[in-house]
């Protein structure tokens, strides 16, 4: 009796999964809270005080911060630092959007968001974390309101031109920016540059009245949607079922230090071939702590990079990375070029001309592939040939000089702007242009006949119609 009510009961489980399945937002929903797992948005701090922050170690390419880390970036700014806390939050932000809306090139003329470039040019202490774990932000508020004692008091630009803020009482101000979502006709360009005026004026009233603050400006959820979560209800099921593929570790670039970091170096594959034989040095060379970087020095105009191993074909290899960095009265700045990649090994020296391998330096220079192979690119030549030796860097990324912390500035890519596509869309589009235009200077070269015969004079005789 008892294993004939449990089949039953089994039954009528397994009809309600299967009426749940055919629901059509059931996908939909299963797809939104795959997405929310992985939502990151980024954090913005700075503050009046200096010294409040070391540079993030962990914010490299892909590292997410999470709810831990960042109180370990708090605890420091709120304990010893301003009792007056700003707290900008935005509906919706992602990464994404300081990077399509921002300053291109340091061109803060086009930027939205010039009011917080230069705030935190001018501040003493200053951190941005790109990616930070959604659950971390949405109980940020809580996690200020317990630290500071003071409850979060909601104001806009009316309410904070009325308040008196001491320095040594806490006070916690939380400042809602909107978005998009709630912007109507507005683009989002404008909306964000409208949030940046707010960010401004509010900046203005405290630099006016002399109070000291902490600030930060972050989100309840990131604009963009997660990269890596299909949209599609139709092949959920499907992707339910499969193994899930294993995510690829980032390792931090290389550093070399000597008082501050000076250079970073990354790469996703580092692979060197002697004759036929091929080495991945990637996982000896990134995030390893036990790195052989004797040989490397840095002053303002050439830097060296120098990256020894032993037992490899046999013998010890040591690559060096050699940039030059130059003052060109043209540009009127100064530009970092790889003067050449050195192998050394078994008393022999192997030079490659790198000088593709350029930019201004206070960026840092990013190719997708730096190689010896010419359908990669060939960034590098041989000075000798041919040569036994042949380098592939993939994704590759390095910055020798305006390095801060141990994060990239923004890179100068070697890709150009002009793919074959768009030249292959420029030449027809021209090609079709020209042809219209020889068309219509045909029809408008037409003349039509401006004498007729008439039946009662003598007749017309034409010779030649011009």
């Amino acid at each position: 009796m008892m294993a004939a009510t449990a089949a039953a009961r089994l039954r009528v489980g397994m009809r309600r999964v299967a009426v749940l399945w055919q629901m059509r937002w059931l996908p939909l929903l299963l797809v939104a809270l795959a997405a929310a797992a992985e939502q990151q948005v980024p954090l913005v701090l700075w503050s009046s005080d200096r010294g409040l922050w070391a540079p993030a170690a962990d914010t490299h390419e892909g590292h997410i911060t999470s709810d831990m880390q960042l109180s370990t970036y708090l605890d420091p700014a709120l304990e010893l630092g301003p009792r007056n806390v700003l707290l900008f939050l935005q509906d919706k932000l992602s990464i994404e959007d300081f990077t399509a809306h921002g300053g291109v090139f340091g061109n803060k003329q086009d930027s939205a968001f010039s009011n917080l470039e230069n705030a935190l040019d001018l501040a003493p202490s200053s951190l941005v974390l790109p990616a930070v774990d959604w659950y971390a932000v949405s109980t940020l508020t809580t996690y200020l309101q317990e630290k500071l004692g003071a409850s979060p008091l909601h104001v806009d630009l009316a309410t904070l031109r009325e308040l008196k803020l001491n320095a040594s009482l806490p006070a916690l101000l939380l400042i809602r920016l909107p978005y998009t979502a709630s912007s109507g006709l507005m683009a989002p360009r404008e909306v964000l540059t409208g949030n940046d005026e707010v960010i401004g004026q509010v900046l203005s009233m405290l630099k006016s009245e002399d109070v000291p603050y902490t600030a930060a400006l972050t989100a309840l959820r990131p604009s963009r949607v997660a990269r890596d979560v299909a949209m599609v209800a139709g092949g959920l099921g499907r992707q339910l079922l499969q193994k899930q593929p294993a995510s690829s570790v980032i390792h931090p670039p290389v550093s070399y230090n000597d008082t501050a970091p000076r250079i970073l170096f990354w790469a996703q594959n580092f692979s060197v071939a002697y004759g036929d034989h091929w080495e991945d040095l990637t996982s000896l060379t990134f995030g390893v702590q036990e790195l052989n970087l004797t040989g490397s020095f840095w002053n303002d105009s050439v830097a060296k990079l120098s990256l020894t191993y032993e037992h490899l074909f046999g013998t010890t290899v040591t690559f060096k990375f050699i940039l030059a960095n130059r003052f060109y009265s043209v540009s009127a700045r100064h530009w970092f070029t790889m003067e050449h990649l050195e192998i050394h090994s078994n008393g022999s020296i192997v030079s490659f001309n790198a000088s593709r391998v350029t930019g201004p330096s206070i960026y840092s220079f990013h190719c997708e592939y730096v190689s010896t192979w010419s359908k990669n690119g060939n960034i590098l030549v041989p000075r000798m040939q041919p040569s036994l030796w042949q380098i592939t860097l993939q994704d590759f990324q390095i910055q020798a000089f305006s390095v801060t912390g141990e994060q990239f500035s923004y890179a100068s890519d070697c890709a150009g702007f002009f793919s074959p596509g768009i030249w292959m869309g420029l030449l027809t589009s021209l090609f079709m242009l020209f042809i219209f235009t020889y068309g219509l200077h045909m029809i408008l070269s037409l003349k039509t006949m401006d004498r007729f015969d008439d039946h009662k004079g003598p007749t017309i005789s034409l010779t030649q119609i011009v």
